[in-house]
């Protein structure tokens, strides 16, 4: 089994994926944990975990860049319960095909106030009852959930379902983590001189102390997996065909449209292996027959 060492991780593909976005490829390694990400210097925006052994969701520094985490076919059952101390400012979380089966077990998401997209399909946690309101409710700033947008009525069902529930209670809260830095309690941020405090050069974590307020009504775009790009030697690389930015509206606009998890999961599946070009034209006539109609 593969360690996840700092050779390896300076040495994984990284690249500009089609959201412009700074992403480091760290796909089909089948490392078992989360280690040594602090020499990514935090420099990206995304980073890939498709495709390994991870249990566990944490071990990591701080990266307040960090926008986006895809631990897609992993074995992960626990998330930390420090993982808004780490990743402040994650927006989107994808959990596809992994092991969490408990609904407590999303707990530690909740004070992850800028999370606005997270994917749990095929997690057994998805068949537990009210397991939507459950998540809509600890979560109210989502969004979307396993690719489908959620609704007010959703929302308006799931504040009072989480009314009845016992308050999210947690051993590194928001407050505690503000009375940790306050205390002088040493924390790793990549780039920083060793032996030397550190402190925050801006106010990112503020918003963070606040209360989790309900989000506005416009829409935003859809976030989605990335293509591949390096495996581990020895498993076959994907060669993408990609498409124009047409394409990628496109079927941004086909997955938001979908009405079906199965529609879903195909146009996903089209998106993360680069294959949709002329998606955009094969989509346009489609409307136009369908408006025909």
């Amino acid at each position: 089994m593969v360690k996840l060492t700092v050779d390896l991780v300076e040495g994984a593909m990284q690249y500009t994926n089609p959201l412009k976005d700074r992403e480091l490829d760290l796909r089909g390694y089948k490392v078992p944990a989360i280690e040594n990400l602090g020499s990514t210097l935090d420099q990206f925006d995304c980073i890939d975990f498709t495709d390994n052994e991870i249990r566990k969701l944490d071990n990591f520094p701080l990266l307040k860049r960090l926008k986006a985490l895809i631990v897609t076919s992993n074995k992960v059952i626990r998330i930390g319960e420090d993982i808004v101390s780490s990743l402040p400012n994650l927006e989107t979380l994808i959990l596809t095909d992994n092991n969490i089966a408990e609904l407590k077990d999303l707990d530690p998401l909740v004070p992850l106030s800028k999370l606005t997209f997270l994917s749990l399909v095929r997690c057994p946690v998805t068949l537990k009852m009210n397991y939507r309101l459950y998540v809509i409710g600890r979560l109210p700033q989502l969004r979307f959930l396993d690719f489908k947008r959620i609704t007010l009525a959703e929302r308006k069902q799931a504040r009072s379902f989480v009314k009845h529930l016992a308050p999210v209670t947690k051993t590194d809260t928001i407050s505690d983590i503000n009375n940790s830095k306050s205390a002088g309690v040493k924390t790793f941020v990549p780039g920083a001189p060793v032996g030397k405090k550190t402190t925050d050069e801006n106010t990112d974590n503020v918003a963070l102390s606040k209360p989790l307020e309900k989000t506005s009504s416009s829409e935003q775009p859809l976030p989605r997996e990335f293509p591949q790009a390096t495996l581990h030697p020895g498993v076959k690389r994907v060669i993408m065909s990609g498409g124009n930015s047409q394409d990628l509206n496109a079927i941004q606009d086909a997955i938001k449209r979908a009405k079906t998890m199965d529609e879903v999961e195909r146009l996903h599946h089209m998106l993360s292996s680069g294959q949709y070009a002329g998606f955009a034209a094969h989509w346009h006539k489609q409307q136009q027959s369908q408006q025909q109609q």
